[in-house]
């Protein structure tokens, strides 16, 4: 499997092509912002199927089945996501160094802690 974080369907991030945006007060996301936004529109879409589905009474397994899709489909863009802050704010925060760094990576182990126990 590949180290680049996944941003929609599958495919990876391409991080030589991330440019810095830290000048321009970007987030590790930014590069990869509409990507992330098309796979957030369709999950979206995801839940308000499953809401339809309660509304007409479908069978709970294939209720839960379209549930557990949703939620896999919420963690592969909080992980690409979590990739993205490592890969840009933690590692800027790093080189610098000095208090903001640790204010980084205890706010990125935080982030991961909540990721692990969801």
């Amino acid at each position: 499997m590949s180290d680049q974080p996944i941003v929609s369907d599958d495919q990876p991030v391409n991080r030589d092509r991330v440019t810095d945006q830290s000048d321009a007060g970007g987030h590790g996301y930014s590069a990869h912002k509409e990507n992330y936004a098309k796979r957030l529109r369709r999950i979206e879409g995801q839940v308000r199927g499953i809401a339809r589905m309660i509304d007409e009474d479908k069978y709970c397994i294939d209720v839960l089945t379209q549930i557990s899709a949703v939620n896999s489909a919420l963690q592969s863009v909080a992980l690409g996501l979590l990739d993205e802050h490592l890969g840009h704010c933690v590692s800027h925060a790093v080189a610098s160094g000095g208090s903001e760094a640790d204010a980084k990576l205890a706010e990125a182990s935080a982030a991961i802690a909540r990721l692990v126990r969801s």
